[in-house]
C-alpha cells in the first residue's frame, strides 16, 4: 500500500512539474543569461585597462535612484504637465534631469578615487609639507 502511495505522489509531482515548467524554466534561463553576461564582462575586464573606471561608474550609478516622472498642474494654465524628478528637484526635460543625475554619479565616483588615494597612498615618496601654520 505504501508503494502505491509513493508511486501516486511521484506521478502527481511529475504532473505538477510538467504543468508549471514554464514558470520554472523561464527564471532559470534568465539566471543563466545573466551569468553568461557576467562571465563575458569579466573576460572583457581582464583585457581592458579602463575596466576599473567603468565598474566604479556602474557601482556609483547603482547608488542613485532613476529619474522619475510626475504630472503636476502648470502654475499658469492649470493643465497637467509632465515634470521629471531627481533628488527632490523638478526638471522640465528628461535630458536636464539625466544630466543632473549623471553629474551626481560622476561626483560620487570621484569621491571614491579621492578616498582611495587618501587611504592607500603612503606618506613615503611624497615631498614633505613646506607650509607651517603661524603660531598664535
Amino acid at each position: 500500500m505504501s508503494n502505491l502511495l509513493s508511486l501516486a505522489a511521484i506521478f502527481f509531482s511529475a504532473i505538477l512539474l510538467y504543468h508549471f515548467r514554464a514558470r520554472i524554466i523561464v527564471p532559470l534561463r534568465r539566471f543563466e543569461q545573466r551569468n553568461q553576461a557576467r562571465r563575458a564582462e569579466e573576460l572583457r575586464a581582464m583585457m581592458d585597462g579602463t575596466a576599473h573606471y567603468r565598474q566604479t561608474m556602474a557601482l556609483a550609478e547603482e547608488q542613485f535612484e532613476a529619474v522619475g516622472t510626475i504630472k503636476i498642474p502648470d502654475a499658469r494654465t492649470g493643465e497637467l504637465v509632465t515634470r521629471f524628478l531627481f533628488h527632490g528637484e523638478q526638471y522640465a526635460t528628461r535630458e536636464d534631469a539625466e544630466a543632473a543625475r549623471s553629474a551626481e554619479v560622476i561626483t560620487k565616483a570621484r569621491e571614491f578615487y579621492i578616498d582611495l588615494d587618501r587611504n592607500f597612498l603612503s606618506r613615503r615618496g611624497r615631498r614633505p609639507e613646506t607650509f607651517t601654520p603661524p603660531k598664535s
